[in-house]
């Protein structure tokens, strides 16, 4: 089935479950920024979990149809339409021949997932059809969408129906204020106890910089790193290091200035300090962060993330468990 890409929206590009297994070569994980949402849009259509999607932040695009297709749309707040038709959200519903498919703006959230039944064909790189647009890889093209576009689908298995929907307590809620959990990290005693302290004290602002590679606060106070000794490989600057890896979720702070989480796009090391980690089941969370959202961050020990990421997992069970 074909679908053609009329208006690209922002930043639309094919996404999966990720690409995992070469962050010591460089390559991102990738996949769907929010993974519990890419999850139930492709449950909702009778597709594998970690099928291929479309991934769309803060403006949808407008998608023609050139068939009959089943299609859902989870994540952020914003309307699907169809013809200019109100849709629901966390529910699949149809689509036939010639119907444009378009999106209300995002009200709260930052990013939808728009799951079509037999998922969006494009060639596998690497075991993963997702798209790493900073190395040019995978997805379509190894770009975001443009204008005159073309997708294709798979074939949508025989449980692909219309009117299957998320329960309530299944959705997400996206406030525009939230808590981040951080487990302190391998170079965080490289700030002053008074940093430390106004770190996790201090409500910070999403900057407009935020993307797929790594979300930017601001408006906290500056941290101040200890002094010492250049090492020998290393920057200037007291929050530099000798180049270490960078995990997923870690932050670090060019300069004491602006705290960066690094995301699925990120680079795999660098020579920044790490102060702490943010714990694997707050990233989707961060995903939907629009800018100028509100964040705290909260200081958790490993006991506390391990129970989390518990928590997490048992969510999604429900939600595979539910739409299965």
């Amino acid at each position: 089935m074909a679908i053609e890409v009329i208006k690209p929206g922002l930043a639309t590009s094919v996404q999966d479950a990720g690409r995992p297994g070469y962050y010591n070569i460089g390559i991102p994980i990738s996949g769907g920024l929010d993974q519990y949402s890419l999850r139930a849009a492709n449950l909702l259509v009778g597709n594998d979990e970690g099928a291929a999607v479309l991934e769309a932040t803060l403006l949808g695009p407008e998608l023609l149809f050139r068939q009959a297709a089943i299609v859902a749309v989870t994540g952020a707040e914003a309307a699907p339409k169809l013809n200019g038709k109100p849709q629901p959200r966390n529910e699949s519903f149809a689509v036939r021949a010639n119907d444009r498919l378009g999106f209300d703006f995002m009200r709260a959230g930052a990013r939808i997932y728009i799951a079509i039944a037999g998922g969006i064909d494009v060639p596998p790189v690497l075991g993963s059809c997702s798209t790493y647009a900073l190395g040019a890889l995978g997805g379509f093209a190894g770009r975001k969408l443009a204008a005159g576009d073309v997708l294709s689908t798979g074939a949508a298995k025989p449980s692909a129906r219309a009117g299957r929907a998320l329960a309530a307590d299944l959705v997400p809620a996206y406030p525009k204020s939230l808590e981040l959990r951080v487990l302190p990290g391998l170079y965080f005693h490289r700030i002053t106890d008074e940093s430390a302290k106004s770190f996790f004290e201090d409500t910070w602002t999403v900057a407009p910089e935020a993307d797929r590679i790594g979300y930017r606060f601001r408006k906290g106070r500056a941290l101040v790193f200890r002094e010492r000794k250049q090492p020998f490989g290393a920057g200037s600057d007291p929050s530099n290091i000798v180049d270490a890896g960078y995990p997923y979720g870690s932050i670090q702070v060019p300069g004491g200035l602006e705290p960066i989480i690094l995301h699925r796009d990120a680079v795999s090391g660098g020579g920044y300090a790490m102060i702490g980690t943010v714990i694997s089941a707050d990233m989707d969370r961060i995903a939907q962060m629009q800018p100028n959202n509100l964040a705290r961050f909260v200081e958790v020990n490993m006991d506390g993330a391990l129970k989390a990421r518990a928590e997490y997992k048992n969510q999604v069970a429900r939600l595979t468990a539910s739409l299965r």
